[in-house]
């Protein structure tokens, strides 16, 4: 038995060494595997953290820290937010080209992917379709249903984003007569976006009803709004051979202030193809662009030394017109480079569009060229190209910008988990049962 017995010990004794050298195995993949995850986390705390890191506060319980006691300010180099630094990431989405059912969940996204705040226009000729009727969400049109501004904008802040806001009586837009009620026509020798005397008295009516539903959302008064436009790209007007009319700029200025708008006003234009036409004294010029950052946020600072570059409008693709052969498009490679050059200049920026929607109806706008067929329509799809599709679907360009904001963003702060996208469905056909053709419109109008 002695022999057997020293066999049986030396098989014993062997495995006790092949567990003990799996038991190392084990807890050397253990520990590294460890090592790779605490590793993960540091190399990319903005997003890691964002979702994870609990003890972040919210964009709001950062700037509001110790209470609000001034709004956005410029310095020489940079924004600041109740004092504190900011670089303002910012995304257009028009609530007026997303069903409400969809604003929270759009805006959402954009806080997703990094950013700090949205930028709206505001169409006067939605809010006013009839001279002295005013609609902000509780009309009977067709489009009322889309009109309650102020509920976008809560919403906006509820998903802790800040609001620029783009009031102007124009905003082009690509938008029916730029935004301005069609009714204005009616008016003999009425010059619209100028200080002639009917124009100034119609802007003042709408303003008197806009302005003191906005003047409470103001980030000083504990809203989400941190800056309004005076006018947009005012500059272009003197493309045509146009007198610039400073004196309506000055108007706007004061009947924002007259509704109590205090937060930084701003214009925006092209800085080398309207230089600094379009602006006004005081006031915040901003860039709109596609191409060549430096050169267009260089002679932006050689237009206002003293204060931070600020890209209002970054075009992160291009509208389509109807009967164009192909979709506008702008690949992921140039876009994502020319936001990098805005951010490394260092400037902040907002994209148009974030997320482009829908001209619903027979609101979408047309451009003039000179060539034939010399008026372009645009198409009911206002796309864009932008980093969310039309139906709100994550593109490569919106992973595109999560990236690199996270990679420019000093000020961490919770971001939420992106939304699931939405289910599609195909509405079955419909039979067509009669039809008008366009003289009988015509004679139908005519009759009334």
């Amino acid at each position: 038995m002695g022999p057997m017995i020293d066999k049986i010990g030396s098989c014993a004794y062997s495995r006790s060494r092949a567990n003990f050298r799996l038991y190392l195995v084990i807890l050397f993949l253990s520990c590294w595997l460890l090592l790779l995850y605490v590793l993960s986390l540091g190399t990319d705390t903005r997003n890691s953290k964002s979702t994870k890191g609990m003890d972040l506060p919210t964009l709001y319980e950062y700037y509001t820290e110790g209470g609000i006691t001034a709004g956005l300010e410029t310095l020489p180099d940079t924004f600041q937010l109740n004092k504190k630094n900011i670089t303002i990431f910012s995304g257009a989405i028009h609530y007026f080209r997303v069903h409400p059912d969809y604003w929270r969940d759009r805006l959402r996204k954009l806080r997703a992917a990094g950013f700090n705040a949205v930028e709206t226009y505001i169409p006067w000729n939605l809010h006013e379709p009839e001279r002295d009727k005013y609609d902000f969400g509780h009309g009977s049109s067709d489009m009322s249903l889309f009109l309650d501004v102020v509920k976008y904008i809560k919403t906006a802040q509820e998903e802790d984003l800040l609001v620029l806001v783009r009031p102007s009586p124009y905003i082009c837009a690509e938008w029916d007569f730029g935004g301005m009620p069609s009714w204005l026509l009616q008016y003999p020798g009425l010059r619209v976006r100028s200080s002639e005397t009917q124009y100034v008295d119609r802007v003042k009516k709408y303003n008197s009803r806009l302005m003191p539903l906005l003047e409470s959302l103001q980030f000083t008064k504990g809203g989400p709004i941190i800056a309004f436009q005076l006018e947009n790209e005012y500059g272009a007007l003197t493309e045509d051979g146009s007198e610039e009319d400073v004196d309506y700029l000055k108007f706007l200025k004061e009947d924002y202030e007259k509704y109590g708008i205090v937060e930084l006003l701003y214009t925006s234009d092209n800085p080398i193809s309207h230089e600094e036409r379009g602006s006004l004294p005081g006031v915040l010029q901003t860039a709109n662009f596609q191409i060549n950052p430096e050169d267009e946020l260089s002679l932006l600072k050689k237009f206002q030394p003293d204060k931070p570059g600020m890209v209002m409008e970054y075009w992160s693709g291009w509208f389509d017109h109807w009967f164009e052969k192909q979709h506008h498009t702008t690949s992921v490679e140039a876009f994502s480079d020319v936001l990098e050059r805005i951010l490394k200049f260092p400037a902040s920026v907002n994209l148009y569009m974030f997320h482009g929607g829908t001209n619903f109806g027979f609101h979408n706008g047309a451009n003039i060229q000179d060539e034939f067929p010399h008026y372009l329509a645009d198409v009911t799809s206002y796309d864009y190209d932008a980093p969310l599709t039309e139906t709100g679907d994550y593109t490569n360009k919106y992973y595109a910008c999560k990236h690199i904001v996270a990679k420019y963003n000093k000020v961490l702060t919770k971001v939420p988990s992106s939304p699931v996208v939405s289910k599609k469905m195909a509405y079955k056909p419909i039979s067509v049962t009669g039809q008008l053709n366009f003289n009988q419109i015509i004679d139908r109008i005519v009759s009334c």
